[in-house]
């Protein structure tokens, strides 16, 4: 059985993707969640990869230490590559996207982390802003182009909606206004049953890490 090294699940944006993959498809993996709090992380995540970072894929002999590598592989191993769209174009968009977040987006991945428990009021920076209104146009552009097809980004569920997953519980956090139809995609992806599951262990956890405790808590919010 492929096992799946995660970090907290309050925290862990990379961790969120592929275990979100693996679970939306119904994959049996076994989920080793370490902490990214407590003492030794380096020395506890050397023990699974070179990086001493988290997501980490392993399956027999192999070693996969990349989010979107991860995908990539679950994708092609277990999926008959069913986890990007089986049209051409639409799968080197999809692809497109997933290197943007992979990549870009920086200034919302800094301000914003992700924390799924919490209810925070920030203020973002103009470049922030402009990565907020990025993604918007990523989702409204895709729900709109693909939308005949089904209600994710590409019609059916992908790697591009496991990669853009953790943003739709930043702007719920922070409360980040967002046009209508990218509202929406937000909402429903925050619904999705494999979602909803690795919220509820969120929510179970009670470690804080420090540093993705942006910002301040709106009072009288229910988490």
């Amino acid at each position: 059985m492929m096992q799946l090294v995660i970090g907290n699940k309050n925290y862990s944006s990379w961790s969120l993707r592929p275990w979100l993959l693996m679970s939306a498809f119904g994959l049996e993996f076994e989920e080793i969640e370490e902490s990214l709090q407590q003492d030794g992380l380096k020395v506890r995540l050397g023990r699974y990869s070179p990086t001493s970072r988290v997501p980490v894929l392993i399956d027999g002999g192999l070693t996969v230490w990349d989010s979107l590598a991860i995908c990539e592989y679950v994708s092609e191993a277990y999926l008959d590559g069913r986890g990007w769209p089986a049209d051409l174009r639409a799968r080197a968009h999809a692809r497109a996207i997933c290197a943007e977040m992979h990549s870009g987006l920086s200034a919302l991945r800094s301000e914003m982390p992700m924390n799924c428990r919490a209810r925070r009021l920030i203020e973002l920076s103009e470049a922030a802003k402009a990565d907020v209104e990025r993604v918007d146009r990523i989702w409204t552009d895709c729900t709109t182009r693909y939308g005949e097809d089904g209600p994710w980004l590409f019609g059916d569920f992908s790697i591009a909606d496991c990669f853009y997953a953790p943003v739709a519980w930043r702007f719920l956090t922070y409360g980040t206004p967002l046009s209508d139809g990218a509202q929406q995609y937000a909402a429903r992806l925050r619904h999705h049953e494999s979602m909803e599951r690795w919220l509820a262990g969120a929510l179970a956890e009670t470690e804080i890490v420090p540093e993705d405790e942006a910002g301040s808590d709106i009072p009288g919010a229910r988490l």
